[in-house]
């Protein structure tokens, strides 16, 4: 197993800073998420230049690419052309994410539509089959990661998609699943199936905690991995920007960041 950390604990600043950050605090492996350090729309735009200033960086602070989070949460959407236009952004970036060496790619299972709500499954069925199809093309390991208020919030939901959808792996947020009350067995139950794993402490409706308030054992976890012959990165993955979301508190990202790992 290898250690990466996440860029989205260090939203504060630009890419470049958040690598050198992450490489100063030991990491030789980063997961880039979307959003600040990562724009969807300037990367297709400017593709080969976004590509080669990654790269630049990544050389310069020793850094290779374990994941990049992308979410696309649009997949599920009843309009058509979003959810197709999530599909064709996805599509378009997969040259940058191999020109980047990224070891895998990440998505959102989509937006929340009721439980009952088979036209919803259906449609992100659909969408992460092709999207599946065109990382299976790039030779390009994809899941997704299920996650409060989307279409996959427990492990069952979780399966239902790897039931259906070819190629597809997990991502799996210990601190998602644990925030929405997953029992410890059926998380455990994902681990074969699990490409890339996320792990911050948090608690029962509680997503982000300082970690002597967490409920996450980490020491069990490793073992976990260890039994399931898990094979790839276990990521540090805090959030410095959270809008409280489900009970998420601020934390001292730096020190935490340095326990966890």
């Amino acid at each position: 197993m290898e250690i990466s950390c996440h860029t989205w604990a260090f939203n504060d600043l630009t890419l470049r800073e958040a690598l050198g950050t992450i490489a100063r605090l030991g990491f030789r492996y980063v997961d880039i998420g979307a959003g600040k350090h990562f724009n969807p729309v300037h990367t297709i735009r400017n593709p080969r230049e976004v590509a080669a200033d990654i790269l630049a960086d990544l050389r310069t602070f020793n850094l290779k690419v374990g994941d990049v989070t992308l979410m696309l949460t649009r997949i599920s959407a009843a309009d058509d052309k979003q959810r197709q236009t999530e599909v064709n952004v996805f599509k378009a970036l997969v040259p940058v994410l191999k020109a980047i060496g990224a070891e895998g790619v990440t998505v959102s299972p989509g937006r929340a539509y009721p439980s009952d709500d088979e036209a919803a499954r259906d449609r992100t069925v659909q969408s992460l089959t092709e999207m599946a199809q065109a990382a299976a093309t790039a030779q390009l390991p994809f899941s997704i990661e299920p996650h409060l208020d989307s279409m996959a919030t427990t492990p069952e939901a979780a399966r239902y998609y790897l039931d259906r959808v070819p190629n597809l792996r997990l991502t799996i947020d210990w601190a998602h699943l644990l925030c929405g009350n997953a029992r410890e067995k059926d998380i455990i139950d994902l681990l074969p199936h699990a490409r890339h794993i996320q792990l911050r402490q948090a608690a029962r409706a509680q997503l982000q905690l300082p970690f002597e308030r967490g409920r996450l054992n980490i020491e069990k976890i490793i073992g976990q991995l260890y039994d399931a012959d898990y094979q790839g990165h276990v990521c540090v993955e805090y959030l410095s920007e959270h809008k409280n979301w489900h009970g998420a508190v601020d934390v001292a990202i730096i020190p935490e960041v340095m326990r966890m790992r």
